[in-house]
């Protein structure tokens, strides 16, 4: 009997974890595992902020999936197609024509997208916060602003170069905006002409509190100890407009800034629009309690399986309600979603997956943090330590976690590291500089007894 063939399409937290333990779970004789996703890795986006400010090493907060799936098919690849009704999925690999490939069992966990919005001036100037490029964008981006204030003449330009705006209070936008105020903090020590005072960072978030994943009360001491820091927190107010780097927000206040990240939200993959499967009203796949796909009449789709941020997956904790987009949930949907396939497999039935959202964990920056766990409120440095804790217990992979903890050592014995690498996102630009372009047939030949003269 052939084994049967299992496609994850995307490796984030449930596309490596469902793959990691499928391939634990079953032999090579009872299933074929393929892995299919644009990037040869999977990045543990919460470390995402503390890769931004420097306390660990951008290749450490990313796991690399073919040390980590040795006993699965790993394919670098888009996913131009899912048919699900003839249970046939395209890929577009890097290089080469696109191939068709059956399957019995699918996994779709393209995870999820920034939700953009229409806003003047976004697209060309925003700075997303979702991917490890971004992140090292971000750095690099931060510091090079600190060189133009430190040698412009012209006031204007220095406090637009030294103002950085950050739009949604969630977890992604409070803890990079905190991370990265604490590098600018230390990196001014070595900017003499500059002083603090100067620096400008603005929360901007549409609803009326910030980090409502540990509750009010956390939200709002966090939100009173960023305020200590000089940090202006913008509540019930939209960006309007950034044109140009002219800030424009709903309360009325216009101001210059040359750094604006976005961080308001999520979406579902726009993967999905290429498959047929069915979706909620917010395009998410329509999911039952078992991870397994379910049209609007819940009949299940044989074979198709989802979960994660691109899934409407019912919270059997709180009837009526979905579970949240969270890593906390990606992470134990993935540990049934893979024992649910393998039962299935073996003949077996699946089981519905439930759990209880046990709190979060949010760091505001070097020894700062909020927790709400388990109904306990903690802040300051033992909810910071919970938060790193957390996180470190997390990330696959024991090389990644010895990695990660070896960098938290040498950052906490040495300084923090305040460079900028911005050749990294231009580095052909100084060799095509001096390479000479090709001379064309019909170009005159160069006058032979002027060119180079003096240089023999």
């Amino acid at each position: 009997m052939n084994p049967q063939r299992i496609v994850v399409v995307g490796a984030g937290h449930v596309g490596l974890y469902a793959a990691l333990r499928l391939s634990k779970k079953l032999s090579r004789r009872k299933a074929e595992i393929v892995v299919i996703d644009p990037q040869p890795h999977m990045t543990y986006q919460p470390f995402l902020p503390e890769a931004a400010a420097g306390n660990i090493e951008p290749r450490h907060s990313v796991v690399p999936l073919r040390r980590e799936l040795k006993k699965c098919r790993v394919i670098v690849g888009e996913v131009t197609k899912v048919e699900h009704a003839r249970k046939t999925v395209t890929v577009q690999p890097i290089e080469g024509p696109a191939t068709e490939m059956e399957y019995d069992h699918i996994i779709v966990a393209p995870g999820s997208v920034s939700r953009t919005l229409p806003i003047p001036g976004l697209s060309e100037r925003g700075i997303g916060f979702k991917t490890i490029g971004e992140a090292i964008y971000l750095r690099n981006h931060v510091m090079d602003q600190l060189d133009v204030a430190a040698v412009t003449p012209d006031p204007e330009i220095r406090k637009a170069a030294l103002s950085f705006v950050f739009v949604g209070g969630g977890f992604a936008g409070v803890e990079a905006m905190a991370e990265m105020e604490d590098v600018v903090r230390d990196a001014l020590k070595y900017y003499p002409e500059l002083d603090q005072k100067e620096v400008k960072f603005v929360l901007v978030e549409a609803s009326n509190r910030i980090l409502p994943e540990v509750g009010a009360k956390m939200g709002a001491y966090a939100a009173r100890q960023l305020a200590k820091r000089d940090i202006s927190i913008r509540l019930e107010t939209f960006l309007k407009s950034c044109v140009d780097g002219n800030i424009e927000l709903s309360d009325g206040d216009k101001f210059r800034a040359e750094t604006v990240v976005w961080t308001a939200g999520v979406k579902p993959s726009p993967m999905l629009d290429v498959t047929d499967l069915p979706r909620g009203p917010k395009g998410h796949v329509n999911c039952l309690p078992t991870l397994q796909v379910a049209d609007d009449e819940g009949n299940v789709l044989d074979g198709a399986w989802s979960a994660g941020d691109c899934a409407q997956v019912p919270d059997l904790t709180n009837p009526g309600g979905w579970c949240s987009p969270s890593a906390q949930h990606a992470v134990r949907q993935a540990k049934v979603l893979a024992d649910n396939i393998k039962s299935v497999v073996l003949g077996g039935l699946p089981k519905e997956y439930r759990h209880k959202y046990v709190g979060s964990v949010a760091g505001l920056g070097l020894y700062k943090g909020v927790a709400h766990v388990y109904g306990i409120k903690v802040r300051g440095l033992p909810a910071w330590f919970m938060h790193r804790s957390y996180h470190m217990s997390r990330i696959p992979s024991f090389n990644r976690k010895v990695r990660v903890v070896a960098d938290w050592t040498l950052a906490f014995v040495l300084r923090r590291e305040t460079i900028a690498l911005g050749q990294l996102h231009h580095p052909r630009e100084e060799f095509l500089e001096v390479t000479p372009p090709l001379r064309k047939p019909e170009d005159k030949p160069e006058d032979r007894t002027t060119v180079g003269a003096g240089t023999r």
